[in-house]
Parts: structure tokens; sequence; C-alpha cells
């Protein structure tokens, strides 16, 4: 599993404590991102792939407001550590 997708995962992990079920359901709306169960998602890889995460945190945001964005942000937080300042999606800067 690539970085980009453990994040994906992580951060579906998290809103999911917070809005259950429906976390899974709102993360299957967002383009290149692939839920085939609930802890197997895919991002597609590319140049694209880190907007895809932004995609992500985006679709959480404009259901739950700005606390959705944060929550994002913390669960990603282990993960970006390992990546290179450009591989960062902006959303979790």
């Amino acid at each position: 599993m690539s970085t980009l997708e453990q994040i994906a995962v992580r951060i579906i992990k998290e809103q999911e404590l917070i809005i259950g079920p429906l976390a899974w359901a709102q993360a299957a709306k967002v383009q290149g991102l692939h839920v085939t169960d609930h802890a197997a998602v895919t991002v597609d890889q590319g140049p694209s792939a880190p907007s895809t995460i932004d995609s992500l945190v985006a679709q959480y945001e404009r259901l739950f407001g700005r606390a959705s964005r944060e929550v994002c942000r913390d669960a990603a937080a282990p993960l970006i550590a390992g990546l290179a300042p450009t591989e960062i999606p902006s959303s979790l800067r």
C-alpha cells in the first residue's frame, strides 16, 4: 500500500469515528479514490495522486466544516513525515 493510500485509509477511519459508515460512502464519491472494502482503498497513482487526497479532505470539509479538515491533518500527520515536501497534499500542509 502506498503512503498516499495509507493516508487515505487513516483519514477515512478517523472520520468514521466521528460520523460512522457515512465516512466510507463519502470517500467512495472521490474521483481517483477507489473504496473496495471498509479497509481496502486504492488511489490512482501519478502526478494527480496528492490532489486525490485533497479531494477527499474537501469532501469531508464540505459536509462537516473546517473541523473535519483538522481531523484529516491530525490523522495523516505521522505518515506525512516520510514524504518529500512536494509529495504532501496541499490540504494537509
